[in-house]
């Protein structure tokens, strides 16, 4: 669910809500209790990857990415010497 940020248009106080985006917007103001409340338009947040287990192909677009990924896969078998017959 996004995170909204809202600012009232009487006491000029600011907060975040965190709602869904079928969600109607928020009217009446948490710190006055006046009705004026008006939702902001933010810059967003980006994909953040924590941890390990992310590999440098796996989000790249085009047809070098898929490609890159599927000869990684033969070369330990080449590099090792054996052969299929």
């Amino acid at each position: 669910m996004p995170t909204y940020e809202y600012k009232c248009k009487h006491c000029k106080h600011r907060f975040e809500a965190l709602q869904s985006m079928t969600a109607e917007p928020l009217k009446r103001c948490p710190e006055c209790g006046r009705r004026g409340l008006q939702r902001l338009i933010g810059s967003g947040v980006g994909v953040i990857f924590k941890g390990s287990g992310f590999y440098g192909t796996d989000y790249k677009r085009g047809s070098s990415a898929k490609g890159s990924s599927d000869t990684a896969g033969s070369k330990p078998a080449k590099a090792t010497g054996e052969a299929k017959d």
